[in-house]
């Protein structure tokens, strides 16, 4: 139940009163540091008193706060955790809909996009992330585009864990180039997950977070979970499976092609990668490149552009990608 909200006039302070007591500590934080990392972020006052706010500053700004906290507010309802991530999340969805106007004010902010997974819930952290999550839902094969830290490839484990744990797929496969082996992974000692591990770590790494590790290890053991290298796909068709390939930007386009047409039946294929990161010889195209131009349109099929705005880890990770994506820029200027 959304909170009661009075003096909505663009003048005078709004107002907002709660109706649960008891998820106000939670909504508040530790010291109230969670409204006041909100007045950090949007130049707000906001006082507190019992079970109501009052905020007060620019009109657009407090519209912002007061979608925040009302979908921090739901969220506890729902017992899901807030932090001061989720603060962060809150305030970049709840600016989104207020720039959208009237039509994005009215929506609910994070859209009903909860990813359920056994050991946390995942929902939208940007508005990137919101599009992505809505794509990832609605396409048998989507695309996710982006530089580090946007969230691309944990939200599409975090999918896939949630349809396997529901029943709807029968199994994951989580695959990724092995560039810097040369895929000549025979030369590597150890079985095959021994000699590809090392290139699917932040898979594992997403597995273990919304799964106990016991659990992983038990779905790798019986294979409801498998680990695959790029080359050792060719000749499969994976049906009633979560197929992610990871690193994409690191496939050649007849790779790419090989894996994008091993989709079977009751089956849904996630393909990730960042553009700005290739690792292959050069002259060589990026698979995932040519793939995004060559399917474009196709039904089915959805491409998502993840970016700086979207970096959900420290701070600076953003401000870092700027900085490299303008110092490409003068570079091709100057070239």
């Amino acid at each position: 139940m959304k909170p009661i909200v009075t003096n909505v006039n663009g003048v005078s302070p709004l107002v907002l009163q709660f109706e649960e007591n008891q998820l106000l500590p939670l909504l508040y934080g530790d010291f109230d540091r969670h409204l006041a990392r909100i007045e950090q972020a949007l130049g707000v006052s906001i006082a507190s008193r019992g079970n109501t706010l009052t905020i007060s500053g620019a009109p657009a700004e407090v519209d912002v706060a007061r979608l925040s906290l009302e979908d921090l507010y739901g969220r506890l309802e729902e017992g899901l955790e807030v932090s001061l991530g989720e603060v962060d999340a809150a305030v970049r969805l709840a600016r989104d809909a207020v720039t959208m106007g009237e039509e994005g004010m009215n929506e609910v902010v994070r859209g009903g996009s909860i990813i359920r997974t056994p050991k946390r819930h995942l929902s939208p952290r940007s508005p990137g992330q919101k599009r992505y999550l809505r794509a990832l839902l609605e396409n048998e094969m989507t695309f996710g585009l982006g530089p580090a830290g946007t969230g691309k490839t944990y939200l599409a484990v975090g999918m896939a864990v949630s349809m396997l744990t529901t029943g709807k797929v029968d199994r994951i496969v989580l695959s990724r180039p092995a560039v810097e082996a040369g895929e000549r992974l025979g030369f590597l000692p150890g079985d095959m997950r021994d000699k590809i591990d090392p290139y699917l770590r932040p898979l594992y790494d997403a597995l273990y977070d919304m799964m106990a590790p016991e659990q992983v290890d038990r779905k790798l053991e019986s294979g409801e979970i498998e680990v695959a290298p790029l080359a050792f796909m060719r000749g499969r068709t994976l049906s009633n499976a979560y197929v992610i390939l990871d690193e994409a930007q690191n496939a050649t386009p007849i790779q790419m092609k090989m894996f994008l047409t091993r989709l079977g039946e009751n089956a849904r294929m996630v393909v990730t990668g960042d553009l700005s990161q290739i690792d292959l010889p050069r002259g060589v195209t990026s698979g995932l490149r040519h793939a995004i131009r060559t399917l474009n349109g196709i039904e089915g099929v959805a491409a998502e552009y993840l970016k700086a705005e979207d970096v959900v880890r420290h701070e600076l990770v953003s401000r870092i990608v700027n900085a490299y994506d303008a110092a490409e820029g003068r570079t091709r200027a100057d070239d």
